[in-house]
């Protein structure tokens, strides 16, 4: 059996596994496809069943969700956030209410600006968030201090706390009620896989009603 490579965690913005180096574009194409396969066969498919369960529940009970991160991350929790709303709709079905906390620029900006970087996600909650909702963290080293700050936020409201993680988890996987864990050090990979991730929440809603 191989054995597996043990993955470490990192901080954001640090250097990350881009590949062997030296390889021909088609060459480079395969070692990118085989790392995104050995995601995807080894992807935690309970832990995604766990998230849209929760989702479903806030659904039902007419509570928010809120996505957000940070890069290319937060371009994920705005698709998500998209797809959720609009994609996931039937004609006769209930509509999610979910909102990307990536995409309100000036409230964004007024806040790093005025107060903190750390506080453009947390802040944004002050206004929003309420017991019973559900607050889902898009990361790849899981170790943002604005996530971190947001989910601390959100746990003393009473909101449920999920993460898409990568590499090793960080320190969001220990404040998360339910994460999903991409355990790759490729960033393309790990995004790649939280992307999909939403796709498979969003067509799962949507199929539970065709």
């Amino acid at each position: 059996m191989e054995k597996k490579k043990a993955v470490k965690g990192t901080l954001p913005g640090r250097t990350h596994a881009t590949g062997p180096g030296g390889l021909s574009a088609e060459a480079f194409a395969r070692w990118y496809r085989d790392q995104s396969l050995a995601q995807w066969n080894g992807l935690d498919v309970g832990g995604v069943a766990r998230l849209a369960d929760v989702i479903v529940r806030a659904e039902k009970a007419g509570r928010q969700v809120f996505v957000m991160g940070n890069g290319g991350s937060a371009a994920t929790a705005s698709h998500i956030a998209c797809d959720l709303c609009k994609t996931a709709a039937t004609p006769k079905g209930p509509r999610l209410r979910c909102i990307s906390l990536a995409d309100n620029v000036s409230f964004i900006t007024a806040i790093g600006n005025d107060l903190s970087f750390d506080d453009i996600f947390s802040r944004q909650l002050e206004n929003l968030v309420q017991e019973g909702d559900v607050v889902v963290l898009v990361s790849g080293s899981g170790n943002s201090p604005n996530l971190l700050k947001a989910a601390r936020f959100a746990k003393e409201r009473g909101a449920t706390v999920a993460s898409l993680l990568g590499f090793d988890g960080g320190k969001l996987l220990a404040q998360s009620d339910i994460s999903v864990l991409v355990a790759s050090d490729q960033y393309g990979v790990i995004e790649d896989l939280h992307l999909s991730i939403g796709h498979i929440l969003t067509f799962f809603l949507k199929q539970r009603r065709a």
